[in-house]
């Protein structure tokens, strides 16, 4: 006999029913687990009225029935216990990152923490995080402490049929109590849904495993038909970088007329054209990057078409253009397919890399390694250089120690720790060093203007909250989402010829200079490209493309 078989045998009291102690620990997780629901809930509301007692009565009878109703679902003879965990160490871990983030786990947000690799993760594991996790392993352990009756199949399966029926019969009284007051709370706060736990996190991971189910087995869409367009007779080859920024938000960025000047380099950049009115496709990188390299956008939104249909890099590698994505950051998102991708943030250079994480200059020097390598069939080139960026919590992680220039910063992972002047201080720091990464870039195609026509265009995928509202980092629902998460910086520069003043790829920099003064979105970064690098699709839209009318005309190659 174990020791616990013997605990059991020795139980003063009868031991508890399946029901009972499922619905015990739904009732312990409305009380205790769900903060961020009951915070957003309750606010404005005064405890000296009734009506907000009958509000949180009936609001918490109704979600600990409900709740409950769905681990009666899962919950049976050999699976009560580890579903009872499951739920504590969702509950746990789930509104940690509620009340530390200000986030809600919808399933945007359960698909962004999914794909975030193991040093993003180990970022956010903080010692409030540890303790939530260990108190939940300690009442999860407590439930193999309570035996349970065993009931032979039939009353048993008679017993749960009838509790699932009263809890259904309480969660509608509840629910009738105030329907008014509560219909209107979730209709004006759609958001609140999703910061009930655990049912949250049960509802989004679902979502998300189905979706992903459901996009494995859809066939991609057929290739789209692509062409070269004729280019003038004589034209040196091309050699564009897309430097896809992580994190960072245009109200921070210096060029936009931010307080703080964190773009003295590319301030010095006299051609560089910056573009104040940007928005992005979405609010986390799983959003955002498939979307802005697709031909549909935001304002055509459909993820699973996003996702069956090629990226304009794919297109181009298809029309004999030389692309290569460098990553130092967590992967392409799937719109590197076909391309020659590579990871650089596991580099060895001990100046730049401290065997966890690179800094961004890392793909400065990747880029030099690609212009070097000899192209016998002297190719147009994209590269791609995807960001660490303001990747956050970390944000003083981002960035060397020459860059600490708004101190003090806050140099932990736990941001509730740290004043926002303090965290927007690393934030800023992290940002001079994009601006200093990205200045560099343009140098390095400056150098390779006597063999080659030369541009960048430098975008982030998305912004970031940094205590405005309670809200921190990023990822928050699209409809719902505040404009720092949305609105980020895009950057435009091209080579010139001093002697006659022409942007190198027919651009016009005057040109290009109104247009920046008129609002932009990553739904224009497809059509752009294409065009820019004179290859055609039928999925091409002139209306979308930044520079159709700064741009030199060009027809189908015959």
């Amino acid at each position: 006999m174990t020791i616990l078989q013997r605990w059991h045998a020795r139980w003063p009291w009868r031991p508890l029913s399946q029901e009972m102690l499922v619905l015990g620990v739904a009732a312990l997780i409305t009380l205790l687990g769900n903060g961020a629901f009951w915070q957003g809930a309750l606010a404005g509301r005064s405890f000296a009225e009734a009506n907000t007692w009958r509000f949180v009565l009936g609001a918490g009878v109704m979600i600990t029935a409900v709740q409950g109703l769905l681990l009666l679902l899962l919950a049976h003879r050999h699976t009560v216990r580890p579903v009872l965990a499951l739920a504590l160490v969702s509950t746990a871990v789930g509104g940690h990152m509620m009340a530390r983030y200000g986030v809600v786990l919808d399933p945007s947000m359960l698909r962004n923490a999914m794909r975030t690799d193991v040093r993003e993760a180990t970022e956010l594991f903080n010692p409030g995080l540890l303790l939530s996790i260990v108190g939940a392993l300690v009442a999860s352990a407590l439930l193999w402490v309570v035996p349970l009756r065993v009931r032979p199949w039939r009353r048993a399966a008679l017993v749960r049929g009838l509790t699932m029926l009263g809890t259904l019969v309480v969660a509608v009284a509840a629910l009738l109590l105030i329907f008014q007051d509560f219909g209107s709370l979730m209709r004006n706060h759609k958001a609140l849904r999703y910061t009930l736990t655990p049912v949250n996190v049960f509802y989004s991971t679902t979502s998300v495993v189905v979706t992903d189910m459901r996009a494995a087995a859809r066939k991609p869409e057929p290739p789209q038909p692509v062409e070269r367009l004729a280019q003038a007779p004589g034209r040196k080859p091309a050699v564009f970088v897309v430097v896809l920024g992580e994190t960072a938000r245009a109200a921070n960025f210096g060029l936009g007329g931010y307080s703080r000047d964190t773009t003295p380099e590319l301030r010095r950049q006299t051609d560089a054209v910056y573009f104040p009115q940007t928005m992005a496709c979405g609010t986390s990188t799983e959003v955002s990057v498939p979307c802005m390299f697709s031909a549909f956008g935001r304002a055509d939104y459909d993820e699973d078409r996003i996702r069956a249909s090629e990226s304009v890099l794919t297109l181009m590698a298809r029309a004999g253009l030389r692309v290569v994505w460098l990553d130092n950051q967590s992967g392409c998102k799937g719109v590197c397919q076909g391309t020659d991708t590579r990871d650089v943030s596991h580099e060895k250079d001990p100046t730049l890399c401290d065997g966890e994480r690179c800094f961004d200059e890392i793909l400065v020097k990747g880029l030099e390694r690609v212009l070097a390598e000899p192209d016998p069939q002297q190719r147009d080139t994209v590269v791609v250089l995807h960001q660490l960026g303001n990747h956050g919590p970390a944000y003083y992680r981002r960035y060397p120690a020459a860059f600490r220039r708004f101190t003090p910063e806050c140099q932990r992972n736990e941001l509730r720790e740290c004043s926002q002047a303090e965290i927007v201080n690393a934030y800023d720091n992290a940002l001079l060093y994009t601006d200093w990464v990205v200045n560099q870039t343009i140098e390095v195609l400056k150098r390779q203007r006597p063999q080659r026509e030369v541009g960048l265009v430098y975008v982030s995928d998305h912004g970031e909250s940094l205590g405005e509202g309670g809200l921190y980092l990023h990822g928050m629902p699209q409809a719902i989402a505040p404009d720092v998460q949305l609105h980020v910086p895009m950057l435009w520069w091209f080579g010139r010829d001093e002697s006659n003043g022409r942007s190198d790829m027919g651009v016009d920099g005057a040109c290009l200079r109104q247009r920046a003064s008129a609002p932009a979105s990553h739904d224009h970064l497809f059509h752009t490209l294409l065009r820019l690098m004179a290859v055609d699709t039928p999925r091409y839209q002139a209306g979308r493309d930044l520079l159709s009318a700064c741009r030199d005309g060009t027809a189908p190659a015959k």
